[in-house]
């Protein structure tokens, strides 16, 4: 099979895993009584991306080869979403928090080291077959996309986003890519018979980038900025399928289908991600992390003034806005270090790349935003929605500005 077809498999099985529950697992945890635990569930996407990323790209840099730890990650994800399905199933609406959170956990633990070896496989493997990642890789990763959507619609059109069966679909789409992996081409890993230092041995290079002030600057951007990947997949679904108490929108399309909605969001992505090689060759990474920094400014102040009639225009160009939002940065910033990084670190400087910005910032940001709508709720669970996204586009603004005064690297170190 060619070389571009299967890493396109890989990335659209990546990302259908994650699709199948990301943004509409407010809706079932809703539905359980558990909307004040959404923040938490999302944070802890972010709590395990404090260790788990680092942790396992050291492993795949050192001592197994990153498509097997890709498959053996996913095999151990997959099983415990299923048993958190199953235990989903078998209790109805009475669901413990302290089980279902611990399940999940477990599985997601596992889960989103896989973001980052997905990548350096694929790196790796366009590499060396001489082909440039920069250009190849965005049209392969647009599949990620496509796996995305694919899994999110089907969840929607199938009602599972009101109950565990989205836990259900993505835990047997794991343990599928788990098969798939054998078929992956092999990654090397560093030899160990050179006399290493302790920081070596321990697979702790990649946090010598941060000597690079470029870096260093770009890092701690990336946790800002990662602050804002999680408040639209932990309360974009919620918020609009609360439009659905108003009479005014309760047969509007997207109060039926929030999902689907929602799903304008990754289309976007698909074609974003495509324009990624000539912004990065054309204006370098400063001005397409701006791009991406502002854009998150117009997503939530957007989502702020619309509504699913009249407005529904707006939430439709907030859904296409993420493209560039999300795509700008996060594939944008992975290929930015994966070009800076030496080769025996990049495995574990795309892991620092997803503790600074899916860990860190992500907690923060799931956090904050629970902490931001929880204090916007009033007694009888009327929630202003509209102050909320307000106050997250305000955040996204200061962030933006404060980059475009710091980041200053020179023009040879901004371009890629």
């Amino acid at each position: 099979m060619n070389l571009r077809v299967r890493l396109a498999v890989l990335s659209f099985l990546e990302f259908a895993v994650w699709g199948a529950y990301l943004t509409c697992m407010g809706i079932y945890l809703s539905k359980i009584g558990m909307g004040g635990h959404i923040g938490p569930f999302f944070a802890m996407q972010g709590v395990v991306s404090l260790f788990m990323p680092a942790l396992m790209g050291i492993v795949a840099d050192r001592w197994i080869p990153a498509q097997r730890l890709l498959g053996y990650c996913h095999l151990l994800a997959g099983t415990f979403m299923i048993l958190a399905a199953w235990y989903g199933y078998q209790q109805g609406n009475q669901v413990e928090f302290g089980v279902l959170f611990g399940l999940y956990s477990l599985s997601i633990a596992f889960y989103m080291p896989t973001l980052a070896l997905s990548n350096s496989v694929a790196y790796f493997a366009l590499t060396t077959a001489g082909l440039d990642a920069v250009k190849a890789f965005p049209p392969i990763r647009v599949f990620g996309t496509v796996g995305f959507i694919a899994t999110m619609c089907m969840v929607d059109i199938l009602d599972f986003e009101q109950n565990q069966n989205q836990f259900l679909m993505s835990g047997l789409l794991s343990v599928l890519l788990f098969l798939y992996t054998f078929t992956l081409p092999r990654c090397p890993v560093s030899k160990g018979g050179e006399k290493r230092s302790f920081v070596d041995a321990l697979g702790l290079q990649a946090f010598s980038l941060f000597k690079q002030k470029k870096m260093a600057i770009f890092f701690i951007f990336s946790v800002l900025l990662g602050v804002s990947l999680q408040i639209t997949n932990g309360f974009a679904t919620p918020f609009i399928d609360h439009f659905k108490t108003m009479l005014a929108y309760a047969d509007s399309f997207g109060v039926k289908y929030p999902v689907v909605l929602y799903s304008i969001s990754q289309i976007s992505e698909t074609c974003c991600i495509l324009l990624i090689p000539f912004f990065m060759k054309r204006y370098g990474i400063k001005i397409v992390m701006l791009i991406a920094m502002f854009a998150w400014v117009f997503r939530f102040g957007l989502l702020g003034m619309g509504n699913p009639g009249n407005g529904v225009w707006m939430f439709v160009l907030s859904m296409i806005i993420y493209g560039v939002a999300f795509d700008f940065f996060c594939i944008s910033g992975s290929l930015f270090v994966y070009k800076v990084a030496d080769n025996s670190i990049r495995s574990s400087a795309q892991g620092l790349f997803m503790l600074m910005a899916n860990g860190i910032g992500a907690t923060v940001g799931s956090l904050a935003a629970q902490a931001v709508v929880t204090a916007h709720t009033a007694g009888d669970g009327h929630i202003e929605w509209s102050n909320c996204w307000y106050i997250f586009a305000a955040y996204a603004l200061v962030v933006g500005i404060a980059f475009a005064i710091v980041f200053c690297p020179k023009k040879e170190e901004a371009m890629v």
